[in-house]
């Protein structure tokens, strides 16, 4: 900064209009934008030079030797020099000197406040190029950053896109150019949504950004696509975005992420059906135990058959006109059960044999029924009582695969029997629940009267390959199945338990027409009840 003396001298010499000052501060002002500080400073000084008729003005690092520079000292023949310092935050950095002649010497205290206007000039420089070299840093940190999170971004294995609440695109990774679509960054960046993706229709997509604006919790939802020739199935979600610290609450952009999956859906059915014939496989003896009574009657009636043609043969030998039993009764009987033994059959060979997913409207309440009439084939459905309460007032409705659904409620029904003692029950029903963002939801609880699951246990279930059975009883692939066949079909899949209290599996999915429940849908407290209050 400049000393009082200096701005004092500073002050007074532009009051007199010293030439010598006034041209200095007219170039630097002329050159205050200028990067060269250098050429602005030697254009001043000549400018002063000229202005005040000196012989010669330089800026020297050092001051003149022997120490010279009081004002009007002998220089060469018939001049006078004068040397003053130039400050630069109170220190001496350089030396102005001025070489006029003998009879018109430079003006100590003009040049003076000429050195005081060029330290302060050059600090102001320095300060300016120490900010500017900051700040070209910082740009280029910025940069290099962002241009890192757009390599992490493209280099994702999944599409990715961001919308803001005007359904304009802010952000379109690389395997959104190269994916299905295959629109261009350039062409996707700030247009809507709806302008680049055309097989989807609009009003679905707004409905879909507009629930996670107005929700604020994440979706996600699978669909297929035959845009390759083949059928390929994809997982799509969308998560909310807040960039307003300001209101935390309101979701600003949307960020959306589409999986293929199809890999993964192939060896989740594969396994699902490993499953599914290894419960078929615990079935069988109560099967052939439930197929021998039919087989048992329809002997009785074969041998009563052979019997009756015997006495008609007797008869018509010894005692013409003597009538034979009718035999239709008889046939009739054996036809009703062989209708039963391929009933069973047929029902155990829906359940196991692999079928495409088919999306229909599907009743839960049916879903119940032909569990039950699967499980009353089952070992221990004849130790343990099955009870069902079902929600008859209004009708239980949902979008999904009913295959599937009956076999996820078979998995929790095993696993209920598996954990009852003989003489038990075990609760099916159905009933509506109150969901956050929907009328209600629709619902199929399995209680039983077990040994129950330790708290600290309740949060792995779900978990693969964890199991509380005994080694040899389970794999414990069967609840994570299920758990993925419920997020398939939009649902949840929650639990209660408590050690020695029996456990209560609580399946909850959208009803008909509306959109999948997300992670945080806020299920009502789900709390076991011993089943003698609820049958």
């Amino acid at each position: 900064m400049v000393m009082p003396s200096d701005a004092s001298l500073f002050t007074h010499s532009l009051q007199r209009g010293d030439t010598a000052l006034s041209a200095v501060v007219r170039v630097l002002a002329e050159t205050s934008r200028s990067t060269d500080q250098a050429g602005a400073v030697d254009a001043a000084l000549e400018a002063a030079r000229v202005a005040s008729g000196m012989q010669s003005v330089v800026l020297r690092p050092h001051p003149p030797a022997g120490e010279a520079g009081e004002a009007g000292e002998a220089g060469e023949a018939g001049t006078a020099s004068l040397t003053a310092p130039v400050s630069l935050r109170d220190r001496e950095v350089l030396y102005l000197t001025v070489t006029g002649e003998h009879e018109r010497p430079p003006n100590e205290s003009e040049w003076t406040s000429v050195a005081a206007l060029l330290g302060l000039c050059l600090r102001d420089a320095g300060i300016r190029a120490s900010l500017e070299g900051e700040l070209s840093a910082r740009v280029a940190e910025i940069a290099a950053q962002r241009t890192f999170i757009e390599r992490i971004i493209d280099s994702l294995p999944v599409g990715l896109y961001v919308v803001d609440r005007d359904y304009r695109i802010h952000a379109w990774n690389l395997k959104r150019e190269t994916g299905l679509q295959g629109v261009s960054r350039q062409r996707a960046i700030g247009r809507t949504i709806f302008d680049v993706l055309h097989r989807q229709p609009a009003a679905v997509l707004r409905r879909e950004f507009d629930e996670v604006f107005a929700s604020g919790r994440m979706q996600q939802f699978q669909m297929e696509s035959m845009a390759t020739g083949v059928v390929r199935t994809f997982r799509i979600s969308k998560i909310p975005m807040r960039t307003d610290d300001s209101r935390r609450a309101h979701v600003t952009h949307v960020i959306t992420i589409g999986e293929d999956i199809t890999d993964w859906r192939s060896a989740l059915d594969r396994t699902a059906q490993s499953e599914k014939l290894a419960a078929l496989g615990q079935m069988a003896t109560g099967v052939m135990h439930e197929i021998n009574n039919p087989l048992a009657t329809i002997a009785a009636c074969a041998e009563t058959l052979s019997l009756q043609a015997e006495d008609a043969e007797r008869a018509d030998a010894q005692a013409p006109g003597v009538p034979p039993g009718d035999p239709r009764e008889l046939l009739h009987i054996i036809d009703l059960e062989v209708q039963r033994c391929k009933k069973i059959v047929q029902g155990l060979l829906d359940f196991a044999r692999p079928k495409p997913v088919h999306l229909d409207d599907v009743d839960l309440n049916a879903v119940v029924r032909q569990v039950m009439f699967l499980m009353q084939h089952h070992p221990r459905g004849k130790k343990v009582s099955l009870v069902t309460e079902l929600e008859e007032s209004s009708p239980l409705l949902v979008r999904g695969d009913a295959d599937r659904l009956v076999q996820v409620l078979m998995a929790l029904v095993l696993n209920a029997l598996d954990a009852s003692a003989d003489g038990a029950r075990v609760l099916v029903r159905t009933l509506h629940v109150p969901l956050a963002g929907h009328a209600s939801g629709c619902a199929i609880d399995v209680v039983d009267e077990g040994h129950g699951i330790p708290r600290e246990s309740l949060s792995k279930v779900f978990e693969p390959f964890f199991t509380t059975k005994e080694p040899g009883r389970g794999t414990g692939l069967g609840l994570s199945i299920c758990y993925g066949l419920v997020m398939e079909h939009g649902g949840l899949l929650a639990v209660d338990s408590a050690l020695d209290r029996g456990a209560t599996f609580r399946m909850v999915l959208p009803p008909l027409g509306a959109p999948s429940l997300a992670a945080g849908a806020g299920i009502p407290a789900l709390v076991h009840e011993p089943i003698g209050s609820a049958a």
